[in-house]
């Protein structure tokens, strides 16, 4: 009897260490981590290009999306669900006529980007991190500096449309 409470006492510190020293998912202070990134990737400006758009109505705007290398290739091998490290950029001109081009052109048909608009948009897979919202984080920049809670708390709900596509809107475009 008293091998066995030994013997359940050595195995109750071995868990209670381990789970001492597992990750956590919250911050040193005891608050909760929160369910977005908080880093802007670095390098994303020479990720390979997804495809472009434009927006009409209240966005107006044109895009490009990008994917780091782990995206690139789940686009191009047509993986969905899309596999844990990848990341998405999003990054957004106002939609502008160009009236030097329509000159040459001699009539209004050309149009260009212009002036950055709506930061840069980023959703990155991670699973373990953002269970809550379908497995991907959602992260806004303006001017490198991240965006409030209240404008990130629509993003998921957004997408959320897009099951189909692993909560993703933008095809790749070969």
């Amino acid at each position: 009897m008293k091998g066995i409470a030994l013997l359940l006492a050595g195995v109750v510190a071995v868990f209670g260490a381990i789970g001492s020293t597992s990750p956590r998912l919250g911050n040193a202070d005891g608050r909760t981590a929160p369910i977005y990134p908080t880093i802007m990737p670095s390098g994303y400006r020479d990720w390979k290009l997804v495809s472009v758009a434009h927006e009409e109505g209240d966005i107006n705007d044109i895009r490009a999306i990008l994917a780091n290398d782990v995206g690139i290739k789940a686009y191009r091998e047509r993986k969905l669900p899309f596999p844990e490290g990848t990341i998405l950029a999003r990054l957004a001109w106002r939609y502008d006529e160009s009236k030097e081009n329509d000159k040459v052109f001699g009539r209004q048909q050309s149009f260009v980007a212009g002036p950055a608009k709506g930061g840069v948009q980023f959703m990155v897979k991670d699973l373990r991190k953002y269970a809550s919202t379908g497995g991907w984080g959602f992260a806004q920049f303006d001017d490198g500096k991240l965006v409030g809670d209240a404008k990130l708390q629509t993003c998921f709900s957004c997408h959320q449309a897009n099951k189909a596509h692993d909560l993703v809107f933008t095809n790749y475009a070969p």
